[in-house]
């Protein structure tokens, strides 16, 4: 009776296995069509835009996210510039990893005994803005490695550079270049300065945190760095 228990139940573990691959092998085929449809398509949202969506209208059932697409050369180049800076410096020579930079980035939270360094580079960055949760699970890097590998067969870095500067949040609701030349400057993305978009870049890893406390010394000495940094900064 044991042994045919046994077996009984190696069968279903077997076909439990099974499903789960089906499914993940389904959920990432699903992912490589949205992405190859973003060679010539552009996202009108991502799953983070909709995980906010949703934050603000717990708070205001009206509420929208402050979001406009524009063309990649419709955007500063100094804002482009000041993005490699601070966020992805290999841009332009990596395969979707910095490898060196996770390195370094590990040691700094290791001394710090917290994260204090991310290491994710900007199709990393925009891998999790598009289909992740903000969740950090192994399950999610995983995911999230996956996808990168996906952008980066696909797409070209230009590609990769004008989504994400069209994606990613920049405030509380603020999602995309435009939206934020508008919210904090009152201008166009084509229209920013050096120190506007030093300013804008050095926002991104803690956005809606600059969006309410504008005046951090903090905020001002990372756009300082940024805008000493941007010279040496490549862009597709």
């Amino acid at each position: 009776m044991a042994e045919k228990t046994g077996r009984t139940f190696g069968w279903w573990f077997r076909r439990a296995l099974l499903a789960l691959l089906l499914l993940f092998v389904v959920w990432n085929l699903w992912i490589l069509g949205h992405v190859v449809l973003w060679r010539w398509v552009n996202p009108s949202e991502t799953a983070f835009m909709e995980y906010q969506l949703d934050r603000l209208r717990d708070e205001d059932p009206q509420a929208e996210l402050r979001h406009q697409w524009v063309p990649y050369d419709k955007i500063s180049n100094n804002l482009k510039r000041a993005i490699v800076a601070s966020e992805d410096a290999k841009f332009l020579l990596h395969d979707g990893f910095d490898w060196e930079g996770m390195q370094v980035a590990w040691e700094k939270n290791v001394k710090k005994g917290r994260i204090v360094a991310g290491g994710s580079t900007i199709s990393q960055q925009l891998a999790k803005n598009l289909f992740l949760s903000g969740r950090r699970t192994p399950w999610r890097k995983l995911e999230e490695a996956l996808i990168t590998v996906m952008l980066e067969a696909v797409l070209d870095k230009r590609r990769i550079f004008e989504i994400y500067l069209n994606v990613i949040e920049w405030g509380d609701g603020v999602f995309g270049a435009e939206a934020a030349a508008r919210h904090y400057y009152g201008a166009r993305a084509a229209s920013l300065g050096r120190n506007q978009a030093a300013r804008l870049a050095a926002m991104v890893p803690n956005p809606r945190y600059y969006d309410a406390h504008r005046g951090d010394r903090r905020l001002a000495r990372k756009t300082a760095i940024i805008q000493r940094r941007m010279g040496y900064a490549d862009i597709p």
